[in-house]
């Protein structure tokens, strides 16, 4: 099969092309000729879209589709669909499941589930049995079967000598831990972010400083062992300046932010929708401001939609029982493109993750693999369930205005567009 990308501009700063509008020939998967215009013939696949922009796929590095033991939330199927027609190529996905993928067979279920499709998955693997904090799992052994991280999903480490011999032992083979940036016994039973918000509301407030202080200790650790950490999710100022100092030292920290966190706070938490309930908590307007800024100056590595899928009977109910989680592939890009220029937007989630998580970037040049995602920046629209092709509908940006539509992706010698 031979596809066509008619008049193209090119967001790619490693491709001899960038900021260049262009047409693409890709036969049988591979990027066979890139020019200024070429000639269409019957047998080829000819894709021309409005305003047409492409670049290396889309990687998101924090998703949960809940199969196995929580399909009724989402199914590897679906969730692959909908990645890929959110204009994502690859997608890591977390131990977020029942059981939990804490050992060899289960890595491997989770990469057999997902042969064939367009979107690639990787999955992370729990850091601990059971992600209970206790014992460490069979780390290399899941390594070996595809893991590219490790992490307990949304659960801190709390013993400190365990994060400290879990960072020994993963430099053994180059493994990437992941840690939770949440102070158990500081946050509390806390739902909101501890402030003017969550006190008029009558909510139990989980302060920004529990977070601080687990990433504090997390690099002290790694200060001691060496080898490299991952923190997801970060949400507070003094988050960004922790791990700004930390990277002046030299040492191999990154961070990822989630697209809410980059483009809502606590305000939002007005109308007790528990959409809006999220792990760690929607913090305050400087934050947001903040993390946008971390993302300019390069201290934040990654953007990641953090989707977690969470069925009705866990979300439509009052605010202090309902689930965390918020689901977000499909509004990523619109949300994010609101408020960061696009490049910033594309290299923290093109080159920058696949760097970090030690998966290989396919440039935008002739001869290469075609691995791309197709978008249109300029896209004004309200968000609204039409939108959203998740099993679960839990969006914390339903009726919100966004910018830019991804129309798919071109992965695997396959063509995805959303025609929603």
């Amino acid at each position: 099969m031979t596809t066509l990308i008619k008049s193209a501009t090119i967001i790619d700063s490693s491709s001899p092309y960038h900021n260049q509008q262009k047409d693409i020939l890709i036969t049988n998967g591979i990027i066979d000729k890139i020019s200024d215009s070429i000639a269409s013939e019957d047998s080829y696949q000819v894709i021309t879209l409005d305003n047409l922009h492409v670049s290396c796929g889309w990687f998101d590095s924090s998703v949960s589709f809940g199969e196995p033991g929580f399909e009724e939330r989402e199914t590897i199927k679906n969730g692959l669909n909908v990645a890929a027609k959110s204009g994502f190529t690859a997608v890591a996905v977390n131990a977020n499941s029942n059981p939990v993928i804490d050992n060899k067979s289960a890595v491997e279920f989770l990469i057999h589930k997902a042969k064939g499709f367009a979107t690639n998955l990787y999955p992370i693997a729990a850091l601990t049995q059971k992600s209970k904090g206790k014992d460490m799992a069979e780390l290399y052994d899941m390594q070996q079967s595809g893991a590219i991280a490790f992490s307990d999903y949304k659960q801190p480490i709390e013993n400190d000598n365990l994060m400290k011999v879990a960072l020994l032992y993963a430099q053994n083979f180059d493994g990437l831990v992941v840690s939770f940036p949440k102070n158990n016994s500081i946050a509390g039973e806390g739902i909101a972010n501890e402030g003017i918000n969550s006190t008029k509301l009558g909510l139990k407030g989980s302060p920004a400083l529990a977070e601080h202080i687990q990433i504090a200790r997390d690099i002290y650790l790694l200060e001691y062992t060496g080898g490299k950490l991952h923190i997801p999710t970060i949400s507070s100022t003094k988050s960004v300046d922790l791990i700004k100092e930390a990277k002046k030292k030299g040492l191999k920290v990154t961070c990822s932010v989630s697209a809410h966190h980059l483009t809502l706070n606590d305000d939002e938490l007005q109308g007790f929708d528990s959409n809006f309930k999220t792990s760690p908590p929607l913090r305050t307007k400087s934050d947001t401001k903040s993390l946008i800024k971390g993302i300019k100056s390069g201290v934040i590595d990654i953007i990641t939609s953090d989707h977690n899928p969470i069925d009705i009977e866990h979300k439509k109910v009052e605010f202090s029982v309902a689930k965390d989680g918020v689901i977000g592939l499909e509004s990523m890009f619109g949300a994010v493109n609101s408020v960061l220029n696009l490049e910033d937007f594309i290299e923290n989630i093109t080159c920058k993750p696949r760097a970090i998580f030690g998966l290989e970037s396919q440039s935008i040049k002739e001869n290469n693999k075609a691995e791309i995602t197709l978008f249109n920046p300029e896209n004004n629209f309200t968000f609204t369930k039409k939108h959203i092709i998740s099993t679960s509908k839990n969006s914390p940006f339903l009726n919100k205005e966004l910018k830019g539509k991804a129309y798919g992706i071109y992965a695997n010698s396959q063509l995805i567009l959303n025609e929603s």
